[in-house]
């Protein structure tokens, strides 16, 4: 079992540039069912039926999965499952009459000007690691950029005379994002002050730097991010994409377009930023009643 997801993850990774993250999802998504079948003395995962997959999606629901983790790991299993009949591995796709279970639009977290100007403001520049922090947060809020591109920057992927930031992201799709006069501000001070003194001798083209003289990860800067938050009482709800739901909320709420928003996160359709006009539509209601006579 193990060899064949192996060769599915490799050959999707090869065909369609995803993210670690979401071959890693696919790989949990496959043990756990691969695991469940053994447990409950099922056929193996290239002779499930129809009915292995529904028993297996229905006990997910039993024990209160979301109807989002339900449908991404029937995502995940149609994707190995179409993989195992081009290998000739299967006659039939066990996932090919399943129907995937209905999703509402959760509106993404997001903050307010305020709750991120009080987040910018947390790291104590004084020190090298606050005015590490702060580099990073302000080109977050600055650029829109996903957390993993931006730990992920090396140092040749960043023109401060022009301006601009060249990302890779989802499916190696390049693009050139602005990075903004303050952003550019802290990011000179940082690469002045605070990098030399974290590389040190080494040798590294990673932008923003550890105190082991190594790159960050997601991990670790969700960790700050949560220490900061709390540190200046920002009680929002947080994830690691916080920052970057907030620079499109704001981009909308001063007028922005949309599909220069969608150009600059980077998103593959305008469909997925368009959930951004809801959460702007949202606060100007929650606004409205608030602070109207009659509202």
């Amino acid at each position: 079992m193990d060899t064949l997801i192996d060769q599915f993850i490799d050959t999707i990774w090869m065909e369609q540039g995803l993210s670690q993250n979401t071959l890693n999802a696919y790989r949990t998504d496959l043990n756990k069912l691969g695991e469940w079948l053994v447990k409950d003395k099922r056929p193996k995962l290239v002779a499930v039926q129809r009915s292995d997959l529904l028993d297996y999606l229905a006990q997910q629901s039993d024990e209160q999965k979301s109807p989002r983790s339900s449908a991404r790991m029937l995502s995940s299993l149609r994707r190995f499952y179409a993989y195992c009949l081009r290998q000739g591995l299967i006659k039939d796709d066990p996932t090919r009459l399943l129907a995937s279970p209905k999703l509402g639009r959760p509106l993404p977290n997001s903050l307010s000007e305020d709750e991120v100007e009080r987040l910018l403001l947390a790291p104590n520049i004084d020190t090298t690691i606050g005015l590490r922090d702060r580099a990073m947060l302000e080109l977050l809020y600055a650029t829109g950029l996903r957390v993993s591109e931006l730990v992920n920057l090396r140092n040749d992927q960043v023109s401060l005379r022009q301006g601009v930031l060249r990302v890779t992201g989802k499916g190696e799709k390049e693009r050139l994002v602005p990075i903004g006069e303050e952003a550019i501000n802290w990011l000179e001070k940082y690469l002045s002050q605070a990098r030399p003194e974290l590389a040190q001798d080494t040798q590294t083209g990673a932008l923003f730097l550890t105190n082991r003289k190594s790159g960050m990860t997601r991990q670790a800067f969700w960790y700050l991010i949560k220490r900061y938050a709390k540190q200046v009482d920002v009680r929002s709800h947080l994830s690691p994409h916080t920052l970057r739901h907030a620079f499109a909320t704001h981009l909308l709420n001063h007028g922005a377009d949309l599909r220069a928003v969608q150009m600059l996160l980077g998103h593959s359709s305008v469909s997925t930023t368009q959930i951004y006009t809801h959460v702007a539509k949202a606060r100007l209601k929650a606004m409205h009643a608030k602070h109207h006579p009659r509202g």
